[in-house]
């Protein structure tokens, strides 16, 4: 596994995009959908890697600065053909570690409330996230959750 930046141009990157986005809409009426499209991906605040074995794109993830000491968690997916092979922990150990060599103190996240969003909050909790009030430009939803993690 091999996660390196990436600048969101390859058709596999698009591809991957495409289908959280899509995923996003199965579970979440349009208000309560905060996942990011292709040119919201690419501003300058956010920093965005993808996982790849050998020529295989395995998943994705970002990380944007809120401020200098706060981070947030963005954009985490894995490849439909890659569930349940490690890609969603080494992501999220990469951001972490990444957010950390910043000299970020916190790392935060918003996730959905329903049911296919469970494994997901499952690993934060797992990295040590715990859940918080609303923080950034979010409000309180109730199809959200928000978690943040001391680093």
């Amino acid at each position: 596994m091999e996660i390196k930046q990436d600048d969101l141009t390859g058709c596999e990157v698009i591809s991957l995009i495409g289908e959280h986005l899509s995923g996003m809409t199965l579970h979440s009426p349009p208000e309560s959908i905060h996942a990011l499209g292709l040119e919201e991906l690419k501003k300058p605040e956010i920093s965005f890697w993808t996982v790849w074995d050998g020529d295989q794109l395995m998943g994705c993830g970002a990380l944007k600065e809120l401020d200098r000491q706060h981070g947030e968690l963005k954009s985490m997916r894995t490849a439909s053909s890659h569930l349940r092979k490690g890609v969603a922990r080494a992501v999220l150990q990469f951001i972490i570690d990444e957010a950390r060599r910043r000299g970020y103190t916190k790392l935060s996240l918003e996730t959905g409330s329903m049911e296919a969003f469970l494994p997901a909050r499952k690993l934060y909790e797992k990295f040590g996230f715990h859940y918080c009030p609303p923080f950034a430009d979010y409000a309180d939803d109730p199809n959200s959750l928000f978690m943040t993690k001391e680093l």
